[in-house]
């Protein structure tokens, strides 16, 4: 019994990750911002932006204090910036239903915003020592590969598969070196191209590798047609200030600052002079900035505006005139920001 998690423990041990900077600490809030940080991005991306995170905001208190803007400035070109938000939230939760400190109970953590099932998992199981099955993206391909799981991993009967799986393997000791040896298994060894199976420590009973099955799965997410749109970013400038505004706080780019957009079909000197009161002197467009989501592919044509006239009171609500140094460092999506500096260079 529970002869696979002893081999990925035994393997954990001499080959994985020990020298994060979020391990070696049983320290829930550290523990619970790496792993919010790491959903859908790698570890090598993860690091810069956690030091710095965590100097910023030290504590619990101290992330649910700060202002949503402070906190998206934090993680701006991290990406998928609910992370941040539900982050901050979560905090707040907590302050305010918990007196501050992590809660203990599982189905405490579980409640709390951006929190799922493996992620509460994981933080019960590093931080405080009570052993839950993970299923992340690298534990689904391990298990799925070694076990012969077919289907697409998001499907809900796939997915009840392979927690069956996950809560029959978690072993009663050793656990935070299992659950470490699935994630570090799946990052460096059970990668998702060109798998190094030979340094597998559970190769001899892997069923994928016998039955000569690891390129295909775990199997695909069935494929769509990605939808294709184009917008047009106007970079309005008036001396070296540069004219941002304050995304929705829903939808893309939720509560960042971003450049002002119109259709491809608007004319940008009379947007301008409707919108803001701006009579603009238009220069070339810079060159078409391509960025993909998860559901969709943007095309983005940055249009800069030179300011000729402006009314005196040029204030205006969910707008803001930053120096464009400035701008840079705040709270933008990356495609933006690339904006701006290939801006400064041109």
């Amino acid at each position: 019994m529970f002869k696979f998690a002893n081999q990925i423990i035994a393997w954990q041990k001499n080959h994985g990750r020990h020298d994060l900077p979020w391990q070696n600490t049983t320290d829930p809030y550290a523990i619970w911002v790496s792993e919010i940080m790491l959903q859908q991005t790698q570890v090598t991306a993860v690091i810069g932006y956690y030091a710095n995170f965590m100097a910023r905001f030290p504590s619990i208190a101290d992330l649910a204090n700060a202002t949503q803007e402070e906190v998206l400035q934090s993680w701006s070109g991290l990406g998928y910036y609910s992370r941040a938000r539900n982050l901050h939230n979560a905090a707040q939760t907590i302050v305010d239903d918990f007196s501050g400190l992590f809660p203990t109970a599982f189905d405490d953590i579980i409640s709390l915003s951006g929190i799922g099932r493996s992620t509460a998992a994981a933080i019960s199981t590093f931080a405080l020592d009570r052993p839950q099955p993970i299923l992340d993206g690298n534990v689904k391909r391990v298990f799925a590969r070694h076990f012969l799981i077919e289907g697409w991993t998001g499907k809900p009967a796939i997915q009840q598969q392979l927690w069956a799986i996950a809560e029959q393997e978690n072993p009663p000791k050793d656990a935070i070196a299992y659950t470490q040896g699935l994630m570090d298994l799946g990052s460096s060894v059970c990668t998702r191209s060109k798998p190094k199976c030979e340094l597998c420590p559970v190769n001899k009973s892997c069923k994928a590798l016998a039955n000569d099955q690891t390129k295909k799965l775990p199997t695909p997410k069935p494929k769509k047609a990605i939808p294709h749109k184009e917008t047009t970013m106007l970079v309005i400038r008036m001396g070296n200030e540069v004219l941002l505004e304050k995304r929705p706080q829903k939808g893309i780019w939720a509560g960042l600052w971003s450049l002002p957009e119109i259709s491809m079909s608007e004319i940008a000197s009379e947007v301008a002079q409707e919108r803001f009161g701006l009579t603009v002197e238009p220069d070339e467009p810079l060159a078409i900035v391509n960025h993909v989501f998860t559901h969709y592919k943007l095309d983005i044509t940055p249009q800069p505006l030179q300011v000729t006239s402006a009314p005196k009171q040029k204030e205006k609500a969910g707008y803001v005139w930053m120096m464009r140094e400035d701008a840079i460092g705040a709270a933008l999506p990356t495609p933006v920001r690339n904006i701006l500096l290939s801006f400064n260079n041109s």
